[in-house]
């Protein structure tokens, strides 16, 4: 078993590092082929998203508002990774690897964009009359049938990404953080997660955006908000944290403390595959969601779900490494959550529950967001019927993953989320000219 897990250590490694190129330069294309205006366009975005016709248009088709559309995507998003991905990312590559989480965001919005506007432009209506897509129906509907197994590759690699990182790592990560800080068993963490899940899956996706609309943004703001009086009290530490992100992007990070250095190369390596991780962009889940928004604009929710990408990691990731970096955790030698604890333990009387709290909750909407991905994917593959048998195996697997030791699982998840980005790409490759026509027909209106 254990020769096993090195291969697929091995494996993972090196398809991250092969993929890392793809995803960057598909999102560099599709930023300068739309002429920046995914980076343009952030404030009247966020404008959008805030505006009471776009998220209450009664004459356009879907099924939840489009507020909730990015909610739903932002509650698979906003995750572990924000947490102990960003600790991670410090830990291996130094802070310079936190610009490089910076890159992947801002051509990663161009690639989020592309995603939303195509999984509102080519959705389709599913046997019970609801709107559905994702990378798997614009396969079908904007290259064609005889392209329609790409998309079956597709749906059969999210599924068992969802299984494993969306599912198992996170109720495993909820019952961790239980059980080291208030010694809850990990058995009963695990079956309390399967009954407020099925709780929610029993209302379908309008549950799901109905819970995720409520706990995301409070969730977000809560976080931020102890970070930034975590900030406010370290003031003048903020300037050298940038300068030391900046300097480390391109210099490389000496060794220092419990830290035992970093090159560059690490820098880069670690802070892309980091950023692509949390924040998602390219591989394909997020506009599962954004089929389902309400609305007749395929370009407008391309904008609203672009945001997805800036609020992950331009606000949360950056805000979490601005704390360990000030406070001088960093160099502490720990690593994952557990160093962001320590970062928030240093600054704030019970920080680490906080950080628990916190965690908990973000891995819970995770749970939730990749049920709705998978269930999409099993009824493009399986039809309608598998419905009801996906929603019972999903809520079977959370306390399996609560017990479990899931190193290998984490692996196998880690490496389908690869391999699922890659149908995923070829389509936006394939169907950006369709991208960029909708874009530039919509500007000059």
């Amino acid at each position: 078993m254990e020769t096993f897990e090195i291969f697929l250590n091995v494996i993972s490694q090196n398809i991250w590092m092969f993929m890392m190129f793809p995803l960057l330069g598909i999102g560099f294309y599709l930023t300068f082929g739309l002429r920046l205006i995914t980076i343009i366009k952030i404030p009247s975005s966020f404008a959008n998203l805030f505006d009471r016709d776009t998220n209450q248009e009664t004459q356009a088709s879907g099924e939840i508002s489009p507020f909730k559309a990015l909610m739903t995507a932002l509650a698979a998003t906003v995750g572990t990774g924000n947490i102990a991905g960003v600790a991670t990312a410090i830990f291996l590559g130094g802070p310079g690897a936190i610009f490089w989480m910076w890159m992947t965001a801002l051509f990663g919005m161009a690639t989020k964009y592309s995603e939303a506007l195509l999984a509102v432009h080519y959705r389709e209506k599913n046997a019970k009359g609801n709107f559905v897509g994702g990378p798997m129906y614009y396969i079908k509907n904007g290259l064609g049938k005889k392209w329609q197994w790409l998309g079956f590759c597709f749906s059969f690699l999210a599924i068992f990404a969802g299984l494993g990182a969306g599912n198992t790592v996170q109720s495993n990560s909820i019952a961790d953080v239980l059980y080291s800080n208030l010694n809850v068993p990990h058995w009963l963490t695990g079956v309390t997660i399967l009954l407020l899940v099925a709780a929610v899956l029993i209302g379908g996706v309008k549950r799901i955006a109905s819970v995720a609309g409520k706990l995301v943004p409070i969730m977000i703001i809560a976080y931020l908000t102890t970070t930034i009086l975590i900030l406010i009290t370290n003031f003048d530490e903020i300037p050298d944290a940038f300068s030391l992100i900046f300097l480390d992007a391109f210099s490389g990070t000496a060794a220092a403390g419990g830290f035992a250095g970093a090159t560059v190369m690490a820098a880069i390596r670690f802070g892309v595959a980091r950023g692509i991780f949390s924040n998602e962009a390219g591989l394909g889940s997020a506009p599962i969601a954004h089929a389902a928004a309400k609305t007749n604009d395929p370009v407008k929710q391309g904008r609203i779900g672009m945001l997805g990408t800036f609020i992950d990691t331009i606000l949360v990731c950056t805000m979490t490494a601005l704390v360990i970096i000030i406070t001088g955790s960093w160099t502490s030698g720990e690593n994952g959550a557990t160093l962001t604890a320590t970062a928030f333990s240093s600054a704030l009387p019970y920080g680490n529950y906080i950080v628990m709290i916190s965690l908990i909750i973000f891995a819970f909407t995770t749970i939730l967001g990749w049920s709705y991905y998978g269930e999409r994917c099993a009824e493009f593959i399986f039809g309608q019927r598998s419905i009801i048998p996906f929603r019972i195996i999903w809520c079977a697997v959370i306390p399996i993953g609560a017990i479990t030791g899931l190193e290998i699982i984490w692996l196998m998840a880690d490496i389908m989320n690869a391999l699922m980005a890659i149908p995923n790409l070829i389509a936006l490759f394939l169907l950006s000219p369709v991208v960029f026509k909708i874009s530039k027909e919509y500007n000059k209106e």
